[in-house]
């Protein structure tokens, strides 16, 4: 009987989650960084279910919950360079208060972690010709070397926010704001080359073109399926999420630190680049979130259980 409001509860908690693309105490003899676990959690391997925020959650006033949403891959486009992208994975937990506002707890390693993309045309693509004094002389050993490779590497700079209740299970309405920088990466740019800073990130929004498929399990503490479980878990599966409506600053610390690459890198690549000029892709999204299927009869402990049962299921 108690099952279908929190059904109700956790669904409207992922609409506001569960599209996009885990500090901690430690509980058990596992932490918050990525594991391997068993049965229905296994998606959930960064959950930050020992971080102070989500153990004090009473499971009334606050109740704790895990979100993990991937992507297999998809595209970036950035001013004039647009990017082949492999998997994204977004993993964070929420306190979800009574009055219906919500808190991130992101991941000790991130929200959100993705593959390196390799860029097209490498550092001839990027920068290269130039009539910028320095660059002309990199461009000549560029020619037919190893040297030319460059990747491109996705990473958090901060915790997500801005979450639509109603976002997620509708298109077109952007459902989270996800702030990232871009590591570009090759022997010429240096270790600190990047497009978005801590400071200035990029803000991603992503929202459905399609409409997700919705479905809903129930599992033991352990992570075994039991149509009495303790834990329920909730999946949209299958949309195609893009978002167009982001800003992208330019490159910086690229090179030896007096600007140049920078400048050459920004030139050839049409940065910094306004809102509406750069697109992000993400395709066959899978998002998941768990959580006890009525915490308010645990409380004021469900967060603490919620962390037990997710250490009890680490292989």
């Amino acid at each position: 009987m108690k099952r279908f409001p929190l059904g109700a509860r956790l669904a409207t908690t992922v609409t506001a989650l569960g599209t996009a693309l885990g500090a901690f105490a430690s509980m058990g003899t596992a932490t918050a960084a990525t594991a391997q676990l068993s049965g229905e959690w296994a998606p959930f391997t960064r959950c930050p279910v020992n971080a102070p925020a989500m153990l004090a959650a009473d499971g009334l006033a606050r109740t704790p919950q895990c979100v993990v949403s991937s992507s297999p891959n998809g595209s970036i486009t950035l001013g004039k360079t647009t990017v082949v992208t492999g998997r994204t994975n977004l993993q964070m937990g929420v306190v979800q208060s009574s009055d219906g506002t919500s808190t991130v707890v992101a991941p000790s390693d991130g929200a959100i972690i993705a593959d390196s993309a390799s860029v097209p045309g490498g550092l001839l693509g990027l920068m290269c010709p130039s009539d910028l004094p320095g660059i002309t002389a990199i461009c000549e050993q560029l020619a037919n070397s190893t040297l030319n490779k460059i990747t491109a590497t996705v990473e958090s700079v901060g915790t997500p926010s801005d979450f639509d209740q109603s976002a997620g299970v509708l298109t077109d309405l952007p459902i989270v704001a996800l702030p990232v920088r871009i590591h570009l990466e090759n022997p010429f740019l240096g270790a600190n080359c990047y497009i978005g800073t801590k400071s200035n990130p990029i803000v991603l929004r992503p929202a459905n073109l399609t409409y997700p498929t919705f479905g809903l399990s129930f599992f033991k503490g352990d992570g075994t399926p039991a149509d009495d479980g303790e834990m329920s878990r909730i999946g949209l599966t299958g949309a195609t999420q893009r978002d167009s409506g982001f800003a992208v600053p330019g490159a910086s610390g690229c090179g030896l630190g007096l600007g140049l690459v920078d400048a050459a890198v920004n030139l050839k690549t049409g940065l910094p680049s306004a809102a509406g000029k750069n697109s992000l892709t993400l395709n066959n999204t899978q998002t998941y979130l768990t959580g006890l299927t009525a915490p308010g009869t645990v409380a004021p402990d469900a967060g603490k259980i919620l962390a037990r049962n997710w250490n009890s299921a680490v292989k």
